[in-house]
């Protein structure tokens, strides 16, 4: 059987991101706990949250956009060499970024910062020509990769925190993301499975309520850009969290147990109104029990998410029944034991951080590696039903 990773935008990009997943945690346990050395002159920190937003988070939502911008739009997919200069570019990213102090400070910038203003390129013409309403995605993009482009002017100025704040708004733009798109699919692909299982219950989408989300959303990464840490920023992330909250109360939670394809998507939307609630109470009281909500946020609300819809899209995409086996329903159950354990391992299970941390990769990396033995096959060969794509 031939090789079509090439085929269609999200095969290429889906392994990659998983790829990552499974490969930069376990790098990163290795320098944070057993101090292995590596060739960045990046505050290793830095580099850890830099790799997991702008590689692996990124190469998933260009696995996703890259599916869904020919659907909204009725064109052809995108494929064969437009590809293949995406995946160089995130590809040589990587590496540099990992061996920087070899580096010319500006080769370094230039490649890692042109991998999204080059996948905003490729599918900015027929969403433009088409004049679609998902159009505003495009200023999504872009604000994630001027994040990027200050991440690395705050390096360049040897400005650690300066560069962590960067990466935080970096992540408020992704959450932003999910919200937009998981109030879109998280309520679809519930009343699809309570359909074809027979229930006559409904999912309720209240629009109101939605836009609410949204702009609390943006009003979150506002104040972060302006004053992170405040008692605005504390304030507007418990609003945030009730209103998060009230939307996932919509959308039937607890008939989707049956379903681990779609049970997923809302267990990683229920970490938004989590981690946000934890944000609060960090900034406002210091609990250390909320200490480290941005791993909430992060491995809870967007490796979930990521995880859930590069499974679904595999399957949907490369003909093949829209149900997962064990192993997939495991990787779910594996990840969110990671997201649980990193945030709440230590001021629970009476462990020690290095402990916490060597755990909780210890259950991610099987869930993406479960994913890639899964799905790297359904990514690399043809669909089974022969048709192209």
């Amino acid at each position: 059987m031939s090789c079509r990773v090439l085929a269609s935008g999200f095969r290429l990009a889906f392994l990659l991101s998983g790829i990552a997943a499974a490969l930069l945690i376990p790098a990163w346990v290795a320098i944070l706990v057993y101090g292995v050395p590596f060739g960045s002159d990046w505050p290793p920190t830095l580099w850890h949250a830099h790799e997991m937003l702008f590689g692996f988070v990124a190469a998933a939502i260009a696995g996703f956009l890259l599916t869904a911008v020919p659907s909204w739009t009725g064109r052809r997919g995108f494929g064969g060499a437009p590809l293949i200069v995406l995946a160089a570019l995130w590809l040589c990213a990587r590496v540099l970024n990992a061996t920087s102090a070899s580096w010319p400070a500006t080769l370094v910038f230039a490649v890692d910062v042109a991998f999204l203003p080059a996948l905003a390129a490729l599918f900015a013409p027929p969403l433009l020509r088409e004049r679609n309403r998902n159009t505003p995605l495009l200023l999504v993009l872009a604000l994630l990769a001027a994040c990027n482009v200050a991440f690395h002017r705050a390096l360049g100025r040897h400005d650690p925190p300066a560069a962590a704040h960067a990466l935080l708004l970096g992540i408020d733009i992704a959450l932003l993301l999910v919200t937009i798109v998981g109030g879109r699919i998280i309520p679809a692909f519930t009343a699809t499975a309570l359909r074809e299982a027979g229930s006559t219950r409904r999912v309720r989408t209240r629009p109101g309520l939605g836009y609410a989300a949204i702009a609390i959303m943006i009003a979150v990464g506002l104040v972060d850009l302006r004053w992170p840490g405040s008692r605005a920023a504390a304030v507007l992330a418990a609003i945030a969290a009730l209103l998060q909250a009230l939307r996932l109360l919509q959308w039937r939670t607890l008939a989707t147990l049956a379903e681990p394809m779609v049970w997923v998507l809302h267990a990683g939307y229920a970490w938004l109104p989590l981690g946000l609630a934890l944000k609060c109470a960090a900034l406002l009281w210091g609990f250390a029990a909320s200490a480290f909500w941005l791993h909430a946020l992060t491995i809870g609300v967007l490796a979930t998410m990521i995880l859930g819809v590069m499974t679904r899209v595999a399957l949907s995409h490369t003909g093949r029944p829209m149900r997962v086996g064990a192993l997939t329903t495991a990787a779910y159950a594996l990840l969110l034991l990671a997201a649980l354990t990193r945030v709440f391992g230590l001021a629970l299970a009476g462990i020690d951080y290095a402990s916490v941390i060597v755990l909780s990769a210890v259950f991610w990396s099987a869930a993406f590696a479960l994913f890639l033995i899964v799905y790297g096959p359904m990514l690399w060969l043809p669909r089974i039903d022969g048709r192209a794509g």
